[in-house]
Protein backbone atom coordinates (compact mmCIF):
# COMPACT_ATOMS: atom_id res chain seq x y z
CA UNK A 1 0.00 0.00 0.00
CA UNK A 2 2.77 2.29 0.84
CA UNK A 3 3.48 1.70 -2.82
CA UNK A 4 0.66 4.02 -4.01
CA UNK A 5 1.27 6.39 -1.77
CA UNK A 6 4.67 7.48 -2.79
CA UNK A 7 3.26 6.96 -6.45
CA UNK A 8 -0.35 9.11 -6.01
CA UNK A 9 2.63 11.69 -3.39
CA UNK A 10 4.90 11.71 -6.70
CA UNK A 11 2.27 12.09 -9.21
CA UNK A 12 0.98 15.53 -7.06
CA UNK A 13 4.01 17.42 -6.86
CA UNK A 14 4.66 16.47 -10.57
CA UNK A 15 1.43 18.18 -11.21
CA UNK A 16 1.62 20.72 -9.18
CA UNK A 17 5.15 21.85 -11.03
CA UNK A 18 3.18 20.89 -13.99
CA UNK A 19 0.67 23.89 -13.31
CA UNK A 20 3.52 26.23 -12.59
CA UNK A 21 5.22 25.75 -15.74
CA UNK A 22 1.41 26.01 -17.77
CA UNK A 23 0.78 29.19 -16.20
CA UNK A 24 4.01 30.42 -17.57
CA UNK A 25 3.37 28.50 -20.51
CA UNK A 26 0.05 30.64 -21.07
CA UNK A 27 1.30 33.73 -19.96
CA UNK A 28 3.44 34.21 -22.65
CA UNK A 29 0.51 34.12 -25.70
CA UNK A 30 -0.04 37.11 -27.16
CA UNK A 31 -3.39 38.40 -25.77
CA UNK A 32 -1.90 37.73 -22.20
CA UNK A 33 1.35 39.60 -23.01
CA UNK A 34 -0.51 42.38 -24.42
CA UNK A 35 -2.67 42.57 -21.37
CA UNK A 36 0.15 42.17 -19.09
CA UNK A 37 1.19 45.56 -20.84
CA UNK A 38 -1.89 47.76 -19.29
CA UNK A 39 -2.02 44.98 -16.32
CA UNK A 40 0.63 42.78 -14.88
CA UNK A 41 -2.18 41.08 -12.15
CA UNK A 42 -4.71 40.74 -14.62
CA UNK A 43 -2.44 39.06 -16.93
CA UNK A 44 -1.44 36.36 -14.12
CA UNK A 45 -5.63 35.60 -13.59
CA UNK A 46 -6.50 35.56 -16.98
CA UNK A 47 -3.47 32.91 -17.62
CA UNK A 48 -4.54 31.53 -15.42
CA UNK A 49 -8.37 30.96 -16.77
CA UNK A 50 -7.38 27.83 -18.85
CA UNK A 51 -5.89 26.08 -15.77
CA UNK A 52 -9.25 27.13 -13.87
CA UNK A 53 -10.63 24.81 -16.77
CA UNK A 54 -8.47 22.10 -16.29
CA UNK A 55 -9.34 22.01 -12.34
CA UNK A 56 -13.16 21.39 -13.26
CA UNK A 57 -11.58 17.94 -14.01
CA UNK A 58 -11.12 17.75 -10.17
CA UNK A 59 -15.05 17.33 -10.16
CA UNK A 60 -14.38 13.52 -11.36
CA UNK A 61 -11.09 13.31 -8.56
CA UNK A 62 -7.86 14.74 -8.17
CA UNK A 63 -6.17 12.06 -9.89
CA UNK A 64 -8.05 12.65 -13.13
CA UNK A 65 -7.12 16.32 -13.04
CA UNK A 66 -3.72 15.69 -12.23
CA UNK A 67 -3.58 12.95 -15.30
CA UNK A 68 -4.78 15.99 -18.06
CA UNK A 69 -2.47 18.36 -16.16
CA UNK A 70 0.72 16.12 -17.15
CA UNK A 71 -0.19 15.27 -20.09
CA UNK A 72 -1.13 18.71 -21.04
CA UNK A 73 2.81 20.12 -20.18
CA UNK A 74 4.20 16.63 -22.19
CA UNK A 75 2.18 17.91 -25.59
CA UNK A 76 3.40 21.69 -24.31
CA UNK A 77 7.40 20.00 -24.27
CA UNK A 78 6.53 18.06 -27.44
CA UNK A 79 5.06 20.99 -29.36
CA UNK A 80 7.95 23.08 -28.52
CA UNK A 81 10.41 20.92 -29.50
CA UNK A 82 8.72 20.44 -33.17
CA UNK A 83 8.20 24.28 -32.77
CA UNK A 84 12.46 24.23 -32.51
CA UNK A 85 13.07 22.10 -35.55
CA UNK A 86 9.71 23.91 -37.85
CA UNK A 87 11.19 27.19 -37.18
CA UNK A 88 14.85 26.46 -38.24
CA UNK A 89 13.39 24.83 -41.87
CA UNK A 90 11.89 27.79 -42.42
CA UNK A 91 13.67 30.83 -41.09
CA UNK A 92 11.32 31.89 -38.94
CA UNK A 93 10.46 31.43 -35.27
CA UNK A 94 6.09 28.99 -34.57
CA UNK A 95 4.76 31.47 -32.03
CA UNK A 96 3.84 31.14 -28.61
CA UNK A 97 -0.45 31.06 -29.62
CA UNK A 98 0.59 28.28 -32.23
CA UNK A 99 2.17 25.71 -30.12
CA UNK A 100 -0.35 26.60 -26.91
CA UNK A 101 -3.00 26.07 -29.93
CA UNK A 102 -1.45 22.72 -30.81
CA UNK A 103 -0.50 21.60 -27.40
CA UNK A 104 -4.30 21.89 -26.45
CA UNK A 105 -5.41 20.16 -29.16
CA UNK A 106 -3.10 17.23 -29.43
CA UNK A 107 -3.99 17.04 -25.40
CA UNK A 108 -7.78 17.10 -26.33
CA UNK A 109 -7.36 14.49 -28.96
CA UNK A 110 -5.14 12.12 -27.00
CA UNK A 111 -7.04 11.92 -23.83
CA UNK A 112 -10.54 12.17 -25.72
CA UNK A 113 -9.58 9.09 -27.35
CA UNK A 114 -8.29 7.54 -23.86
CA UNK A 115 -12.07 8.81 -22.71
CA UNK A 116 -13.52 6.60 -25.25
CA UNK A 117 -11.59 3.46 -24.35
CA UNK A 118 -12.63 3.74 -20.91
CA UNK A 119 -15.95 3.70 -21.53
CA UNK A 120 -16.34 1.53 -24.64
CA UNK A 121 -15.86 -2.06 -23.55
CA UNK A 122 -14.96 -4.44 -26.28
CA UNK A 123 -14.99 -8.05 -25.94
CA UNK A 124 -11.63 -9.83 -27.14
CA UNK A 125 -10.73 -13.39 -27.49
CA UNK A 126 -8.50 -16.11 -26.87
CA UNK A 127 -8.47 -19.76 -28.47
CA UNK A 128 -6.93 -22.14 -26.58
CA UNK A 129 -6.26 -26.17 -26.52
CA UNK A 130 -5.42 -29.30 -24.46
CA UNK A 131 -4.91 -32.58 -24.51
CA UNK A 132 -7.13 -33.01 -21.66
CA UNK A 133 -10.65 -34.28 -21.24
CA UNK A 134 -13.22 -30.96 -21.61
CA UNK A 135 -17.38 -31.58 -21.20
CA UNK A 136 -18.37 -32.29 -24.65
CA UNK A 137 -14.78 -31.67 -25.87
CA UNK A 138 -14.52 -27.97 -25.75
CA UNK A 139 -14.85 -25.17 -22.53
CA UNK A 140 -16.18 -21.06 -22.80
CA UNK A 141 -14.98 -18.82 -20.43
CA UNK A 142 -15.47 -15.49 -20.16
CA UNK A 143 -13.34 -13.69 -17.69
CA UNK A 144 -14.05 -10.13 -15.84
CA UNK A 145 -11.85 -8.19 -13.74
CA UNK A 146 -11.15 -4.69 -12.69
CA UNK A 147 -14.99 -3.36 -12.92
CA UNK A 148 -14.03 -1.05 -9.85
CA UNK A 149 -17.69 -0.06 -9.36
CA UNK A 150 -18.12 3.37 -10.04
CA UNK A 151 -15.98 4.97 -12.24
CA UNK A 152 -16.96 4.33 -15.50
CA UNK A 153 -19.71 1.47 -14.93
CA UNK A 154 -22.52 2.19 -12.28
CA UNK A 155 -24.53 -0.97 -11.44
CA UNK A 156 -27.03 -0.29 -14.19
CA UNK A 157 -23.89 -0.01 -17.29
CA UNK A 158 -22.35 -3.25 -15.46
CA UNK A 159 -25.94 -4.94 -15.98
CA UNK A 160 -25.98 -3.67 -19.85
CA UNK A 161 -22.27 -5.64 -19.97
CA UNK A 162 -23.56 -8.71 -18.47
CA UNK A 163 -25.99 -9.23 -20.99
CA UNK A 164 -23.77 -8.89 -23.77
CA UNK A 165 -21.37 -11.88 -21.46
CA UNK A 166 -24.70 -13.66 -21.53
CA UNK A 167 -25.11 -13.46 -25.62
CA UNK A 168 -21.90 -15.03 -25.52
CA UNK A 169 -23.60 -18.15 -24.19
CA UNK A 170 -20.01 -19.24 -21.31
CA UNK A 171 -20.14 -22.58 -19.90
CA UNK A 172 -18.76 -20.13 -16.88
CA UNK A 173 -17.95 -16.41 -15.83
CA UNK A 174 -15.11 -15.77 -13.67
CA UNK A 175 -14.68 -12.63 -12.27
CA UNK A 176 -11.38 -12.02 -10.93
CA UNK A 177 -11.18 -9.24 -8.67
CA UNK A 178 -11.83 -5.44 -7.92
CA UNK A 179 -15.20 -5.88 -8.31
CA UNK A 180 -15.97 -3.36 -6.40
CA UNK A 181 -13.62 -0.09 -5.16
CA UNK A 182 -13.79 2.47 -2.25
CA UNK A 183 -15.86 4.56 -4.02
CA UNK A 184 -18.42 1.98 -4.65
CA UNK A 185 -22.01 2.57 -3.64
CA UNK A 186 -24.03 -0.04 -2.07
CA UNK A 187 -26.83 0.56 -4.80
CA UNK A 188 -23.84 0.00 -8.00
CA UNK A 189 -22.74 -3.18 -5.66
CA UNK A 190 -26.72 -4.53 -5.23
CA UNK A 191 -27.37 -4.08 -9.11
CA UNK A 192 -24.15 -5.47 -10.20
CA UNK A 193 -24.27 -8.62 -7.69
CA UNK A 194 -27.78 -8.98 -8.85
CA UNK A 195 -26.59 -8.73 -13.07
CA UNK A 196 -24.09 -11.25 -12.26
CA UNK A 197 -26.85 -13.66 -10.60
CA UNK A 198 -29.25 -13.25 -14.13
CA UNK A 199 -26.35 -15.25 -16.31
CA UNK A 200 -27.18 -18.38 -17.49
CA UNK A 201 -23.67 -19.75 -16.96
CA UNK A 202 -22.29 -20.35 -12.65
CA UNK A 203 -20.09 -17.35 -12.05
CA UNK A 204 -17.38 -17.71 -10.28
CA UNK A 205 -15.57 -14.89 -7.60
CA UNK A 206 -12.12 -13.84 -6.49
CA UNK A 207 -11.15 -11.07 -4.39
CA UNK A 208 -8.72 -8.50 -5.60
CA UNK A 209 -6.98 -5.69 -3.89
CA UNK A 210 -9.36 -3.44 -3.80
CA UNK A 211 -12.69 -5.35 -3.26
CA UNK A 212 -12.24 -5.87 0.99
CA UNK A 213 -11.63 -1.91 1.06
CA UNK A 214 -8.56 0.39 2.08
CA UNK A 215 -9.94 3.38 3.70
CA UNK A 216 -13.82 1.89 4.97
CA UNK A 217 -15.54 5.28 3.90
CA UNK A 218 -17.84 3.03 2.00
CA UNK A 219 -21.41 2.84 2.88
CA UNK A 220 -21.32 -1.46 2.36
CA UNK A 221 -19.33 -3.78 4.19
CA UNK A 222 -17.02 -6.83 3.23
CA UNK A 223 -19.13 -8.97 4.99
CA UNK A 224 -22.11 -6.95 2.85
CA UNK A 225 -20.58 -7.68 -0.48
CA UNK A 226 -20.05 -11.33 -0.04
CA UNK A 227 -23.50 -11.82 1.39
CA UNK A 228 -25.04 -10.11 -1.82
CA UNK A 229 -22.47 -12.42 -4.12
CA UNK A 230 -23.67 -15.54 -2.44
CA UNK A 231 -27.43 -14.09 -2.55
CA UNK A 232 -27.31 -14.43 -6.41
CA UNK A 233 -26.06 -17.14 -6.68
CA UNK A 234 -22.00 -16.14 -7.33
CA UNK A 235 -19.66 -18.73 -5.53
CA UNK A 236 -17.24 -16.93 -3.94
CA UNK A 237 -13.00 -18.88 -3.78
CA UNK A 238 -10.76 -17.57 -1.19
CA UNK A 239 -7.92 -20.03 -1.14
CA UNK A 240 -10.27 -22.42 -2.06
CA UNK A 241 -10.43 -25.07 -5.50
CA UNK A 242 -12.99 -26.95 -6.68
CA UNK A 243 -14.47 -29.21 -9.37
CA UNK A 244 -16.82 -27.71 -11.77
CA UNK A 245 -19.55 -29.45 -14.16
CA UNK A 246 -18.27 -31.13 -16.76
CA UNK A 247 -14.95 -32.12 -14.35
CA UNK A 248 -12.39 -29.24 -14.82
CA UNK A 249 -11.64 -27.78 -11.71
CA UNK A 250 -11.38 -24.10 -10.65
CA UNK A 251 -8.60 -22.45 -7.72
CA UNK A 252 -9.63 -19.43 -6.67
CA UNK A 253 -6.65 -17.44 -5.05
CA UNK A 254 -6.95 -14.69 -2.31
CA UNK A 255 -5.35 -11.37 -3.44
CA UNK A 256 -1.50 -11.17 -3.00
CA UNK A 257 -2.16 -7.95 -0.57
CA UNK A 258 -3.72 -10.62 1.74
CA UNK A 259 -1.44 -11.70 4.33
CA UNK A 260 -1.48 -15.23 5.13
CA UNK A 261 -2.37 -16.54 1.21
CA UNK A 262 -1.54 -20.17 0.26
CA UNK A 263 1.39 -20.47 -1.92
CA UNK A 264 0.22 -21.49 -5.10
CA UNK A 265 1.57 -25.06 -4.98
CA UNK A 266 -0.23 -25.31 -1.88
CA UNK A 267 -3.44 -24.69 -3.26
CA UNK A 268 -3.24 -27.64 -6.36
CA UNK A 269 -1.48 -29.94 -4.03
CA UNK A 270 -3.50 -33.37 -4.45
CA UNK A 271 -5.58 -32.29 -7.28
CA UNK A 272 -6.32 -34.66 -10.28
CA UNK A 273 -3.76 -32.84 -12.53
CA UNK A 274 -5.47 -34.94 -15.49
CA UNK A 275 -8.18 -32.62 -15.50
CA UNK A 276 -7.94 -29.03 -17.13
CA UNK A 277 -7.28 -26.80 -13.97
CA UNK A 278 -7.96 -23.13 -14.13
CA UNK A 279 -6.49 -20.97 -11.49
CA UNK A 280 -7.78 -17.45 -10.67
CA UNK A 281 -4.95 -14.73 -9.40
CA UNK A 282 -6.16 -10.97 -9.64
CA UNK A 283 -2.01 -9.65 -9.30
CA UNK A 284 -0.36 -11.06 -12.22
CA UNK A 285 3.08 -11.06 -10.54
CA UNK A 286 3.09 -15.39 -9.29
CA UNK A 287 4.09 -16.43 -12.75
CA UNK A 288 7.07 -19.04 -11.95
CA UNK A 289 5.48 -20.34 -8.84
CA UNK A 290 2.38 -20.70 -10.71
CA UNK A 291 4.03 -22.31 -13.73
CA UNK A 292 5.19 -24.79 -11.56
CA UNK A 293 1.83 -26.43 -10.39
CA UNK A 294 -0.24 -28.40 -12.87
CA UNK A 295 -2.24 -25.51 -13.31
CA UNK A 296 -3.39 -24.89 -17.18
CA UNK A 297 -4.48 -21.96 -17.34
CA UNK A 298 -4.00 -18.67 -14.71
CA UNK A 299 -6.38 -15.64 -15.37
CA UNK A 300 -5.59 -12.22 -13.63
CA UNK A 301 -6.63 -8.35 -14.17
CA UNK A 302 -5.58 -5.96 -12.03
CA UNK A 303 -3.24 -4.14 -14.45
CA UNK A 304 -5.73 -2.30 -15.95
CA UNK A 305 -3.65 -3.00 -19.55
CA UNK A 306 -1.23 0.06 -17.86
CA UNK A 307 -4.13 2.04 -17.76
CA UNK A 308 -1.99 5.24 -18.29
CA UNK A 309 0.91 4.95 -20.95
CA UNK A 310 3.58 4.03 -19.42
CA UNK A 311 2.83 2.82 -16.14
CA UNK A 312 1.79 -0.56 -17.09
CA UNK A 313 5.18 -0.86 -18.67
CA UNK A 314 6.96 0.50 -16.13
CA UNK A 315 5.55 -2.02 -13.90
CA UNK A 316 6.62 -4.97 -15.52
CA UNK A 317 10.23 -4.14 -16.26
CA UNK A 318 10.60 -2.98 -12.48
CA UNK A 319 9.00 -6.49 -11.46
CA UNK A 320 6.33 -5.31 -9.98
CA UNK A 321 3.87 -7.27 -12.60
CA UNK A 322 5.01 -10.45 -14.76
CA UNK A 323 2.80 -8.98 -17.30
CA UNK A 324 1.47 -6.18 -18.34
CA UNK A 325 -1.77 -7.92 -20.37
CA UNK A 326 -2.51 -10.17 -23.16
CA UNK A 327 -1.72 -13.49 -23.50
CA UNK A 328 1.54 -15.68 -22.36
CA UNK A 329 2.58 -19.78 -22.18
CA UNK A 330 5.20 -20.25 -19.71
CA UNK A 331 6.49 -23.81 -18.85
CA UNK A 332 3.08 -25.46 -20.57
CA UNK A 333 1.11 -23.27 -18.70
CA UNK A 334 -1.25 -20.61 -20.39
CA UNK A 335 -1.58 -16.96 -18.81
CA UNK A 336 -3.77 -14.55 -20.30
CA UNK A 337 -3.95 -10.78 -18.04
CA UNK A 338 -7.26 -8.96 -19.14
CA UNK A 339 -6.97 -4.61 -19.40
CA UNK A 340 -10.01 -4.59 -17.11
CA UNK A 341 -14.14 -3.95 -18.06
CA UNK A 342 -13.12 -0.82 -16.76
CA UNK A 343 -10.53 0.90 -14.52
CA UNK A 344 -9.51 2.90 -10.72
CA UNK A 345 -10.19 6.22 -10.46
CA UNK A 346 -9.31 7.84 -14.07
CA UNK A 347 -11.99 7.89 -16.62
CA UNK A 348 -9.49 7.66 -19.17
CA UNK A 349 -7.17 4.68 -20.49
CA UNK A 350 -4.27 5.29 -22.63
CA UNK A 351 -2.44 2.41 -24.59
CA UNK A 352 -4.90 0.32 -23.31
CA UNK A 353 -8.86 -0.32 -23.00
CA UNK A 354 -11.40 -1.68 -21.34
CA UNK A 355 -12.63 -5.37 -22.35
CA UNK A 356 -13.88 -8.68 -21.54
CA UNK A 357 -12.31 -12.09 -22.00
CA UNK A 358 -13.74 -14.91 -23.50
CA UNK A 359 -11.61 -17.85 -24.00
CA UNK A 360 -12.36 -21.07 -25.96
CA UNK A 361 -10.65 -23.89 -24.54
CA UNK A 362 -10.57 -27.06 -27.42
CA UNK A 363 -9.65 -30.46 -26.69
CA UNK A 364 -7.27 -32.11 -28.76
CA UNK A 365 -8.51 -34.96 -30.78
Amino acid sequence: MWRWYLLLGIVGLLAAASAVYLLRAFHRTTPVKRLAERHKGLSWLAAAVPLGLVALMGLVNWTTMAVVVLHLVLFFLLTGLAARIVGRLRGRPVTPDAKAVAAVALTAVYLGAGVFAAFHVSETHYALTTDKPLPGGSLRIVEIADSHLGITLDGPRFAEQMRRVNDAHPDAVLVVGDFVDDDSTAEDMRVACAALGELDAPVYFSYGNHDLGYFNYRNFTAAELLGELEKNGVTVLADEALTAAGGWILVGREDRSMPGRAAAGALTEGLDASRYIVMMDHQPNDYDAEAATPADLVLSGHTHGGHIFPMGQLAVLTGVNDRRCGYERRNGTDFIVTSGISGWAIPIKTGTWSEYVVIDIEQNM
